[in-house]
């Protein structure tokens, strides 16, 4: 019996590669329904390794690459892309963020507005990254909790973990030394009148915006980083930078309802990519930071892996396809 404390993002991955290998599994969580007390509620959703390269490590693109069709085994992954533009006063910052990256091509006028009709006339130039995608991050965790109890996992909900586990998936609860929060911030618009209908990053130099739709016209934005344990409510600073940035990409933002505004704490090693550490008996996954549903995927395989060393990589894959 392999126990897991944690039914958040990293927790019912790792129950799902774990059960997939023919493990028996139990997940413990104090909430009382999937990634109830997990900051992946409030994630982008975004499946975006080639952007994310901007400010991360090569190892994003490595891992994030098996993303695509784990998700796609379990939720809906609208495979659209992501299109990055700039206002014409920050072009250097579309030319430094192309630099930075890869698996993208330069885009007009002319085929953003083929691209997104909302935008058309709006930004003269982009940059487009075909391969990436994005899928809805509260449905993807109710799906994945799903598809984890198909496959005979047992989730104790409302339930703290034993003090002994076989895997914590707690983020930051987890006790480990070297970990730091990274502040989130992000809100849910409701806006009918725009259509869009893929991720979209509007670069700034003091704070780049994504915004991601959510479908029946509606879009989460976010793009704050900050350095801060704080757990308190999204600040007015905050949103009001969000905001106006919604605004800069499509003036009709300037009508949307705000509906939800959320904050949250990532869980960061200092290199900002996720580590599996053993301490006390105990396997932990954490650090997924701002990677969270594109490196959970390759981060559970490890775990599982790691648990399971006897489980060839034949002997899944047999599984997987029976």
């Amino acid at each position: 019996m392999i126990t897991i404390a944690g039914a958040g993002l990293a927790g019912l991955a790792c129950a799902y590669e774990l059960a997939q290998r023919g493990a028996a599994v139990t997940v413990y969580e104090r909430g009382e329904t999937p990634g109830a007390g997990s900051v992946a509620r409030f994630a982008g959703g975004m499946l975006a390794p080639w952007c994310e390269r901007e400010s991360a490590e090569a190892e994003v693109i490595t891992l994030g690459s098996r993303a695509f069709g784990w998700w796609a085994k379990v939720t809906t992954v609208h495979r659209r892309g992501t299109l990055v533009v700039a206002p014409a006063r920050d072009r250097a910052e579309l030319t430094r963020f192309a630099r930075r990256t890869s698996g993208n091509r330069g885009v007009d006028g002319a085929e953003i507005g083929a691209l997104e009709p909302a935008l058309a006339g709006r930004f003269a130039q982009g940059l487009f990254f075909e391969k990436e995608a994005h899928l809805d991050p509260r449905r993807a965790l109710r799906d994945l909790s799903a598809k984890v109890q198909e496959l005979g996992v047992e989730i104790r909900y409302g339930a703290p973990a034993p003090a002994c586990v076989t895997l914590d998936c707690t983020g930051m609860a987890a006790p480990l030394p070297a970990l730091r929060p990274v502040r989130g911030e992000m809100a849910i618009l409701h806006c009918p009148e725009v259509e869009i209908s893929r991720t979209l990053r509007l670069l700034h130099p003091r704070m780049p915006l994504y915004l991601v739709p959510r479908g029946d016209g509606h879009f989460m934005i976010g793009g704050t980083m900050i350095e801060s344990s704080s757990d308190r409510a999204v600040t007015l600073r905050s949103l009001s930078e969000l905001l106006s940035a919604a605004f800069a990409l499509h003036p009709g933002f300037a009508e949307a309802g705000v509906v939800e505004t959320g904050a949250g704490l990532r869980p960061a090693f200092p290199e900002n990519l996720p580590r599996l550490t053993e301490q006390d008996g105990t396997l932990y996954l954490n650090g997924l930071y701002r990677h969270g549903f594109l490196l959970a995927p390759a981060m559970a395989q490890q775990a599982a892996e790691h648990l399971l060393p006897e489980t060839s990589d034949e002997d899944h894959r047999e599984r997987q396809t029976a």
